[in-house]
């Protein structure tokens, strides 16, 4: 229902230490279609992408590709979507904005903003699972991503109530929790001690202090530059 999941796009006021930072991680620069006036770039690991934006964003947003955006928008406010901002001009880059129930940013664009890399490397990170969002209201929330066209898949108690949703460019994991308060990037890891031995070559340094529910055992933070969170489980 929402086109294709691009990327999330993040306000990074150090651009250049953030693409820097995440390709010491393994992600892959790809190529800008300097679509935006202000300084922009993007990473990818071949499954997620992450759009850094050296311009004022109030926090990361969910971000989208919607062919003729313009003839959607009816549609989409029918099933329930507030839209904020509409740029729809014929000598604009046609961009629509909303904000959830709890308050995360979703931007839908007409085209691609960055051309992915023919080939990327295997993460250390792990594999790529889905974006973590914290919720207030986790059967509200299920209920509106449901209307956008996830659709459930998982549920569990660990660290905290959660639901995961699927859909078919990218899955969400819904966590009813203040422990975080932004999107998060999950990927799974089954070999700790290669992870352990990368950051430490990679200069990065794991969060030390987690949410009290978080098993500091099995679970790694790590806090990028624009202050994403990569967050790293056991495999399901």
């Amino acid at each position: 229902m929402l086109g294709r999941f691009l990327e999330l796009s993040v306000p990074a006021p150090r651009i250049l230490e953030s693409w820097q930072w995440y390709q010491r991680l393994g992600f892959a620069p790809t190529t800008d279609g300097e679509v935006w006036a202000h300084r922009y770039a993007a990473v990818t690991d071949g499954r997620i992408a992450v759009g850094l934006h050296e311009a004022v964003l109030d926090g990361a947003w969910l971000t989208w590709v919607l062919p003729g955006l313009a003839t959607h928008v009816a549609r989409l406010e029918a099933s329930g979507v507030a839209f904020d901002e509409l740029t729809l001009g014929d000598d604009r880059f046609h961009e629509a904005r909303f904000t959830t129930p709890d308050r995360h940013g979703a931007r839908l664009l007409e085209a691609r903003t960055f051309s992915t890399p023919t080939a990327t490397p295997r993460m250390p990170l792990g594999w790529f699972e889905e974006i973590a969002l914290p919720v207030s209201d986790l059967a509200a929330a299920r209920d509106y991503w449901e209307t956008l066209g996830f659709v459930a898949a998982a549920e569990g108690e660990e660290p905290w109530p959660w639901v995961g949703l699927t859909s078919d460019t990218l899955s969400l994991a819904l966590h009813a929790t203040s422990g975080f308060d932004a999107p998060a990037l999950v990927f799974s890891n089954d070999d700790r001690g290669a992870l352990a031995a990368h950051l430490a070559t990679a200069g990065v340094e794991p969060e030390k202090r987690l949410p009290r529910a978080v098993d500091p055992a099995r679970h790694l933070w790590l806090k990028s530059p624009d202050g994403t969170i990569l967050w790293i489980v056991p495999p399901p």
